[in-house]
């Protein structure tokens, strides 16, 4: 038995180890963090996307792009993953989060070749991670949630650079309305996005896109003679359909004459008369139901001059009862006055040649919707992105209360600082705290870049005047030099900063700890997964490719 080979893994199973392990890895995550890179800043370049169906995305969100892309390699996936979380924790700084942690581990890449063990360079990184952020709150600004100005500036600078800057002026200021609109401000303030709704619709310019203080419903009232417009509306929101039920077991009516007929149908009849009937006497005057309404219904809820839309969204209809303050109803026989919602105004509009229903002037105005419009499908999608980016950004800064200022200052700031906070510290780890502070640099470095500015000139100006104390100056990318960001009004919220640090080195940190991949490949299929055939027996012995073998 001497010399023999033992196998502790399944036959073809693959195991990569030490630097080459490593250095794999890094070279995933470096691809992954270059592929998002052209598209960050105001100047940052658009990603088209086509997926395996045909359709198209055309977007420079760092999560989005990451998020299409069918990215298989497992380092790789733990990048997306920071997008991921950038995005769904602050919705901003999504590619920042990719260039940072790919940076980080092209820095540690450089490390390990100078024989330092990649466990120091996580603690480095961490220290320089915990510093960073110290570093970040004693550069941030308070924000009051009464000052419009600055909000607007917020969310102007997360849309900035995407599908929407055009019209960012505009809808910067949609965007911030419909954020303190729904703030919750008992004690802490909160918001909680799933009260602001954004309804498409292609047709029209940007700039037709307005902020409708309460619900747009994407359906036209269910006939023809109901009331287009009805004010002071009572609304019942029902979860049941306005039908006859059908009956829970087979049941046979045997009618053997004509008026037996006529008599089975006029009680049908009177059965949807009266299920009408309840309507009516609750006083309500507008109906959403989430179900069916019966033809014949239609006709007497017409006839009552009511106004009613069926099959809405579950979604649309909690919101529903959220704004007009009214109660859903699931049985009939128990609505009563009191379960209505109110709403000054209720009223079918066109828009973009469909028919949409208006519901505004509601007792709690914590609901209320964009009305998006744009030219093309694309052109509507990229504004929504943006849109969202602004609202999650405002709803951040106004939670927070915290600013700090953009075009790369704060990251100039901080790596100035790391610079210093490495000098103090003994052993390797300084070595590791240096490199990070070189990695945040690169987001100085993209945005001049991504502009056709000249990044070693620029970066060079920023540390001149970060270090002469001008700790606001950012990089200008339009007139292409540095200049007091807090004064041009482009800022962020502390949280986006922080989050980007925080996620950024979480992620290199955890792939550069590892150093042994083992990677089992998937099992051969089975005799019956190829059609019944015995393995080897493609339809043609083995070998026999059309051709005797060495026919070539």
């Amino acid at each position: 038995m001497a010399g023999q080979p033992i196998f502790i893994l399944k036959e073809g199973s693959k195991r990569t180890r030490g630097r080459d392990a490593q250095s794999n890895n890094i070279m995933a995550a470096k691809a992954v963090a270059e592929a998002v890179r052209t598209t960050l800043g105001p100047k940052g370049m658009d990603k088209m996307l086509v997926d395996s169906m045909g359709d198209v995305v055309i977007t420079n969100d760092g999560a989005t792009i990451l998020k299409e892309m069918d990215i298989e390699h497992p380092a790789a996936k733990m990048v997306v993953e920071v997008s991921k979380t950038q995005d769904e924790q602050v919705g901003d700084g999504t590619t920042s989060a990719a260039v940072v942690a790919g940076e980080l581990l092209k820095k540690a890449e450089d490390l390990i070749e100078q024989e330092i063990h990649p466990t120091i360079i996580a603690s480095g990184y961490r220290l320089a991670a915990e510093k960073a952020v110290e570093v970040l709150n004693s550069l941030a600004m308070n924000v009051e949630m009464s000052n419009r100005e600055l909000l607007v500036s917020i969310a102007e600078t997360a849309m900035t650079g995407k599908g929407a800057e055009a019209s960012k002026k505009l809808l910067s200021g949609i965007a911030v309305d419909a954020v303190t609109s729904v703030v919750d401000t008992n004690g802490k303030k909160t918001i909680d996005k799933d009260n602001i709704s954004v309804v498409k619709k292609v047709g029209g310019r940007i700039e037709d896109s307005e902020l409708i203080p309460g619900m747009i419903i994407d359906k036209e009232r269910v006939h023809t003679n109901m009331p287009e417009k009805v004010k002071d509306a009572k609304i019942a929101l029902l979860n049941s359909a306005i039908e006859l039920k059908d009956t829970e077991v087979d049941a046979e009516i045997s009618i053997t004459s004509p008026d037996q007929l006529q008599s089975f149908l006029d009680q049908e009849e009177a059965m949807l008369k009266k299920i009408v009937q309840k309507v009516i006497s609750s006083g309500a005057n507008v109906v959403f139901c989430q179900k069916g309404v019966e033809d014949l219904a239609q006709h007497y809820l017409a006839k009552a001059g009511i106004f009613a839309i069926r099959r809405v969204k579950k979604s649309d209809m909690e919101k529903l009862a959220r704004a007009t303050g009214g109660k859903l109803i699931t049985n009939l026989d128990e609505i009563t006055p009191e379960d209505l919602g109110f709403a000054k105004l209720v009223e079918e509009k066109k828009v973009g040649g469909d028919s949409m229903t208006f519901v505004t002037g509601c007792d709690n105005p914590k609901a209320v919707t964009i009305l998006l419009r744009g030219g093309t499908e694309h052109v509507v999608d990229s504004v929504d992105s943006a849109l969202e980016d602004a609202l999650r950004v405002v709803g951040v800064a106004i939670e927070d209360e915290k600013l700090v200022s953009g075009g790369g200052s704060p990251e100039v700031e901080v790596a100035l600082r790391l610079q210093e906070y490495a000098a103090t510290l003994e052993g390797r780890e300084q070595l590791a705290v240096k490199a990070y502070s070189e990695a945040l640099e690169v987001i100085p470095r993209t945005l001049a870049e991504n502009a056709g500015l000249d990044p070693i000139d620029m970066l060079m100006e920023l540390r001149s005047q970060h270090e002469k104390g001008m700790k606001t100056a950012g990089l200008d990318v339009y007139e292409g030099k540095v200049v007091d960001m807090w004064n041009n009004f482009v800022v962020e919220p502390l949280r986006v900063k922080t989050q980007v640090i925080n996620a950024a080195t979480e992620s290199a940190v955890m792939i550069l700890r590892i150093d042994d991949i083992i990677a089992s490949t998937r099992a051969a299929p089975g005799p019956e997964e190829m059609g019944g055939m015995p393995p080897g027996m493609g339809g043609m012995p083995p070998g026999m490719g059309g051709m005797p073998p060495g026919m070539m």
